[in-house]
């Protein structure tokens, strides 16, 4: 295992599969899933495949097909959640900090929590990247509501989000997403301008918008 800066490694061989994968684990529930997340923005295509496995049954699998010039919307970091990246077809250009990667097929990469990360896909051909997250947290509903919100905004024939809208997602998936750019300071000002939204009714289009994606309505608001 070669390891490439803070928090970081780099795994090369065949990807081993998932023991876990198919099985119940106490503590939650664990199997397959046909349901399948597409973002029209980012070029990526999630399918879920395990929910609450692991030794601790805390973790998210999910693979990701992201197309030609497809990327992850922006540079972010995890707070509290530790991402594993394992390519399964193709090259994924990743970036952690000021490092940059080229992962090739049967090549991993792990990222810590907190680390400042983004991935694309740099060639002409789909890739296909097995992702494990833990502890999973959030992170499917997450990936429901950022795709129901770029889907909304791609019909819209919008180049950015509405203000309000990112304002509440951050705020309400802060545990599991943040600004890599003084990150504190934005949370200062969205749990506010958050609470404000709220208190107007600025949010009944989000919410919307989450209840159409089979998400619940907006949980952890504080």
């Amino acid at each position: 295992m070669l390891g490439i800066g803070s928090g970081v490694t780099k795994r090369g061989g065949r990807p081993n599969p998932i023991e876990s994968e198919g099985k119940q684990s106490t503590g939650g529930v664990s199997g397959h899933s046909t349901e399948v997340v597409e973002n029209p923005l980012s070029g990526e295509r999630i399918t879920i495949v395990c929910r609450n496995v692991g030794p601790e049954a805390n973790a998210l699998v999910w693979d990701l097909v992201l197309g030609p010039g497809g990327r992850v919307p922006s540079s972010h970091i995890h707070p509290r959640q530790q991402e594993c990246f394992t390519v399964l077809d193709g090259e994924l250009h990743f970036r952690v900090g000021w490092r940059r990667l080229e992962v090739r097929q049967g090549e991993s990469v792990t990222v810590a929590p907190g680390r400042v990360h983004s991935f694309a896909n740099q060639g002409r051909v789909p890739i296909r990247v097995r992702v494990e997250t833990v502890p999973a947290l959030d992170m499917e509903d997450l990936l429901r509501t950022a795709a129901v919100l770029a889907q909304d905004q791609y019909l819209a024939g919008k180049r950015l989000p509405r203000l309000v809208d990112l304002v509440l997602f951050m705020q309400e998936f802060k545990a599991e997403v943040a600004s890599p750019w003084i990150p504190g300071v934005v949370a200062i000002i969205c749990r506010p301008a958050a609470y404000l939204a709220r208190l107007i009714h600025a949010d009944r289009r989000y919410r919307r918008l989450r209840q159409s994606c089979g998400s619940p309505t907006v949980g952890h608001q504080a």
